[in-house]
């Protein structure tokens, strides 16, 4: 797995993207190089357990994590901390 080489600011900026409903996976992975399962154990190792499982509940459940499953292309999040990396 690629967390290893991640900073202290970048693990930040991916728990805030994962937790965000219309920031996809694959924003994501085009931005930090970490795919789905990547993203799931940093949120496994840096939060806490009860904290992950409702990230993992709420996930699960949402059609926008992933941008094939999206019903639009318009409307994307757009973060104003995306332009910081």
């Amino acid at each position: 797995m690629k967390e290893k080489h991640l900073d202290e600011a970048t693990i930040d900026r991916v728990i805030e993207m994962a937790w965000e409903d219309r920031t996809t996976f694959e924003v994501i992975e085009q931005q930090f190089g970490l795919k789905e399962q990547d993203v799931i154990a940093v949120m496994r190792r840096y939060m806490k357990r009860s904290s992950f499982e409702m990230w993992r509940k709420r996930v699960t459940a949402r059609k926008t994590k992933h941008a094939k499953k999206r019903g639009f292309e318009v409307g994307r999040f757009k973060s104003s901390n995306q332009k910081n990396y």
